[in-house]
């Protein structure tokens, strides 16, 4: 039986990953889970799988708990807390699915343990992919994607080479917005904009889905993932989301992974990896389906992708800063402060006001995002 730590229970890779182990209660078990503030979810699933050990955000809501879950789990909070959970001594895999750049220490933390990584946290390769990868080799720890993007590359690699790699095709949906013009973007809502036509996901990652920079985060991360150079990176407008990335290879073939809008699907493949198991989910339908559509991206209507392939050409401290600036200017339209497309804005002027620090450590890495914070805020 696989035992799971889980950063980001409450969220909705952490949700769907539960999901899948209550479709195979033989295989799985929970020993570790770390939430936000969502003291209710958290206490359900603490009541339901009986962890040795949850964690949240702050120690009041860790009182919220109390008396809520069992008397045999542990509750923790904080920072500490989410290193605990990361690297509990019970546990040999992680779902990473915190969101945001508070996933990278806890991440880090677990490779140095010597867990197997399932990352769904774009932001822990995006600000620190040259600290990861290297501690990853040195410990020898399997670092599997979960990401459906991802997911679908590494299983179109399996058994290839990834120097006979051409291209790597990333698809992307649009998101809620695709078929406005820039011009009908200046006034769009929140709620408009949380509205996502293919996929569930939380808050911030389905505004970055509607400016692109969900994508933008991926070609940065398959950079690290695969080795593959930032000029053999491409992205395809797909609205379907059917066919989840593809691998072209030097002899022209392509491999794609097809599958529905689940998921569930790349979740259970990271947990099981090489292996499979069934997966009650609902099944792809060609027939049905009938015709898929594809486009190239507009990277003027999608400035955000440019901006992606700007910082991961220039590297070290500059992906930092996009990420940083990024969470702070989708948080600013959540809150409904800004306008849409100065999200775009804020971005570009803070990378502007950096120069960035080549092969960075952590502590810089830490610095930089504080202050790529600090300026997204003042802009």
């Amino acid at each position: 039986m696989k035992k799971l730590a889980i950063l980001g229970s409450t969220g909705s890779i952490g949700t769907q990953t539960l999901d899948v182990v209550r479709q195979h209660p033989d295989e799985f078990a929970v020993t570790a889970l770390a939430a936000g503030r969502n003291v209710a979810l958290l206490a359900e699933q603490a009541c339901e799988f009986v962890p040795k050990l949850v964690s949240v955000q702050t120690k009041e809501l860790a009182e919220q708990l109390r008396g809520r879950i069992p008397d045999s789990v542990r509750i923790l909070w904080g920072d500490e807390g989410a290193l605990d959970v990361a690297t509990h001594a019970e546990a040999s895999f992680l779902v990473a699915a915190m969101v945001g750049s508070a996933g990278l220490a806890p991440t880090l933390a677990a490779i140095e343990a010597g867990k197997t990584i399932g990352l769904a946290n774009k932001e822990t390769l995006v600000t620190a992919g040259h600290l990861v990868t290297d501690l990853v080799r040195k410990h020898g720890v399997p670092l599997l994607p979960i990401d459906s993007e991802h997911s679908a590359i590494f299983q179109c690699l399996q058994g290839e080479r990834v120097e006979q790699v051409r291209r790597l095709i990333l698809t992307a949906s649009g998101g809620s917005f695709r078929d406005k013009t820039r011009d009908e973007l200046a006034g769009v809502t929140v709620e408009a904009a949380l509205s996502h036509p293919n996929w569930s996901m939380g808050a911030k990652i389905t505004i970055d889905s509607a400016t692109m920079m969900n994508k933008g985060l991926e070609i940065i991360e398959a950079h690290w993932l695969f080795g593959v150079p930032y000029d053999k990176i491409e992205t395809v407008l797909h609205k379907e989301s059917i066919i989840h990335s593809m691998v072209e290879f030097t002899d022209r073939a392509v491999m794609a992974q097809l599958g529905t809008p689940d998921m569930r699907i790349p979740i259970q493949y990271a947990l099981t990896y090489p292996d499979r198991l069934p997966l009650e989910s609902e099944p792809l339908d060609l027939i049905k389906m009938g015709t898929l559509h594809f486009a190239a991206p507009d990277f003027e209507r999608y400035p955000c992708l440019g901006f992606a392939y700007e910082a991961g050409r220039k590297g070290g401290t500059m992906p930092a800063v996009l990420n940083a600036a990024n969470e702070v200017a989708v948080s600013r339209f959540l809150a409904g402060e800004i306008p849409f497309l100065a999200i775009e804005d804020i971005i570009a002027s803070v990378m502007a006001k950096h120069q960035a620090i080549a092969a960075p450590s952590l502590d810089e890495i830490v610095a930089t995002d504080a202050w790529a914070r600090r300026a997204a805020e003042q802009e």
